[in-house]
């Protein structure tokens, strides 16, 4: 299978993967946002939305469609500005839902957990820096001139949502567990609500300051 790369790269993969993969970001409050406020089947559903983006991201990268799209001074303008746009309308919806860990999770309709896929799937794929993760950090565990590359791109993308599921998974997990915990302290749920809101409104600054690789 000469799309796998070498132990020795592969071992230095996972290691910077697992590193990367507990990284906090937008797509991590969303699932653990889900988690808190509905249950883990709307956490376990953010995160299969998001991981469903790092399939697509792991083809585009394979493809050569993350390179332009990051080579694109305009192309990356664009998603910058859509990407900030949709987590600032997270920000927002999280200070006017109010009671977002509600005292009895049954008082709200939970969201659909489609609606909650979605979600991770769009958090993940209108965001830039992924786009130039898998453009900037993937070809390091390429040689140049590899007639394999495209195949262990796509496979080194892949791997990686194999390193960060499990460990996406197990927070959801202990959130759910904090849940329950915190359901006693309404201004502790507010508190929540504005740190999930202050988080979104600081990504949206960072992928506003994201630079393309041309730029």
């Amino acid at each position: 299978m000469d799309f796998i790369p070498n132990p020795a790269t592969l071992a230095a993969f996972s290691l910077a993967g697992i590193l990367l993969a507990l990284t906090p970001g937008p797509d991590m409050m969303l699932f653990l946002s889900k988690t808190l406020t509905q249950n883990k089947r709307a956490g376990v559903a953010a995160i299969l939305g998001a991981s469903s983006g790092v399939v697509v991201h792991s083809l585009a990268a394979a493809l050569g469609l993350s390179a332009l799209m990051a080579a694109s001074a305009t192309a990356f303008t664009v998603l910058k500005y859509i990407g900030a746009a949709y987590l600032v309308y997270l920000a927002v919806a999280a200070v006017r839902s109010g009671t977002g860990l509600s005292l009895d999770r049954s008082a709200r309709p939970p969201e659909p957990l489609m609606k909650t896929y979605l979600q991770g799937l769009t958090i993940n794929l209108l965001n830039p820096k992924i786009i130039l993760f898998f453009v900037t950090f993937l070809p390091q565990f390429i040689s140049v001139g590899d007639p394999n590359a495209t195949g262990k791109l796509l496979f080194l993308g892949l791997y990686f949502l194999c390193l960060g599921l499990p460990c996406c998974l197990l927070m959801v997990l202990c959130a759910d567990r904090i849940a329950k915990r915190l359901k006693s302290s309404p201004k502790a749920m507010r508190v929540f609500d504005w740190a999930f809101a202050g988080l979104m409104g600081g990504f949206a600054l960072k992928l506003l300051t994201a630079r393309a690789i041309a730029s």
